[in-house]
């Protein structure tokens, strides 16, 4: 295996589970702070803003699973070799 591929391999899998995760904390962030200013503008509302607030979570979430399948791609079934 080229010693090169491998690093460069590292280094990307590194970078795909960093910024899958920075993106899910200020997404999951600033979903939930928005969640909370509707449902106090609108307590009536809450039943339905956190439904949707739950579901958009775990689609973040899922988000954040691609990346780390990246991640694990490139670390052990490595497609450059």
């Amino acid at each position: 295996m080229n010693p090169l591929i491998s690093a460069t391999s590292v280094i990307i899998a590194g970078l795909a589970i960093g910024l899958a995760s920075i993106g899910l904390g200020v997404g999951q962030g600033t979903v939930v702070d928005q969640a909370i200013e509707g449902i106090v503008r609108q307590p009536e509302a809450e039943g339905k803003i956190q439904c949707t607030l739950f579901l958009s979570l775990a689609f973040m979430e899922a988000l954040t699973i691609y990346g780390l399948v990246v991640a694990l791609t490139l670390l052990f079934a490595n497609p450059f070799v």
